[in-house]
């Protein structure tokens, strides 16, 4: 796995910005740590090829903790205390998928979603220890951007997660949204996962759309 069908139909990487990028972040760790490590930074990229994106679900930034990011938003590696926001995301797959409620996935993994075509894509690639959204101003917005006018630019029938009022600012980079599914709520976290994302039927309503269209379902569960 790669990054070439990236650097192919992203015009930012084909100037060589996420070289450029990396090197910044890599002086910044001489003094700071930084997460994910430098080999994970675009493994949301790297697990997920440009043609073959189905759906996509945008974070903020990485987890800011020890161990926890690895490049995929809200997914953190197996042995990881399960994030709140994550936590959350399962219960709604739950009952929504199956049901019912106690089914709740426990692989906080995410990487078999990545593999289906689910770009699970941070709007910042990287993080300050402790300090959320510390990398803000760093200039991955310029890339991460380009990610999403390009990919809905050039595919069709994608849908688009935007849970919270951040992720929710990038729904006008969405190219031609009359050919893709936008759904929106509230995001995950403890503070308002109450207040509208239960019960939002995201991940079926994904898959519906999906098979509407042609595509093969997402294994959430």
């Amino acid at each position: 796995m790669s990054l070439i069908s990236w650097e192919q139909n992203i015009p930012l990487m084909q100037t060589g910005y996420h070289h450029e990028m990396l090197a910044k972040v890599e002086q910044l760790r001489q003094e700071q740590t930084i997460y994910p490590p430098q080999e994970k930074i675009f493994n949301a990229l790297i697990r997920t090829p440009f043609d073959q994106v189905r759906a996509v679900i945008l974070g903020q930034d990485p987890y800011h903790g020890a161990g926890q990011a690895h490049g995929l938003s809200f997914s953190v590696l197996a042995g990881v205390k399960t994030p709140p926001s994550l936590r959350n995301i399962f219960k709604e797959i739950a009952d929504d998928i199956h049901g019912d409620p106690t089914a709740v996935r426990e692989n906080t993994n995410l990487t078999d979603w990545a593999d289906q075509g689910v770009l699970l894509l941070n709007t910042y690639l990287t993080v300050l220890e402790g300090k959320a959204g510390s990398h803000r101003k760093l200039g991955w917005s310029n890339l991460t951007s380009q990610v999403i006018e390009e990919v809905s630019r050039a595919n069709e029938n994608i849908v688009f997660m935007l849970w919270g009022k951040p992720a929710q600012k990038n729904k006008s980079l969405i190219q031609q949204p009359e050919n893709h599914l936008i759904l929106e709520a509230v995001h995950p976290s403890p503070l308002s996962a109450y207040r509208g994302f239960f019960g939002c039927k995201h991940f079926s309503q994904a898959n519906d759309y999906l098979i509407a269209n042609g595509r093969p379902p997402i294994k959430w569960a």
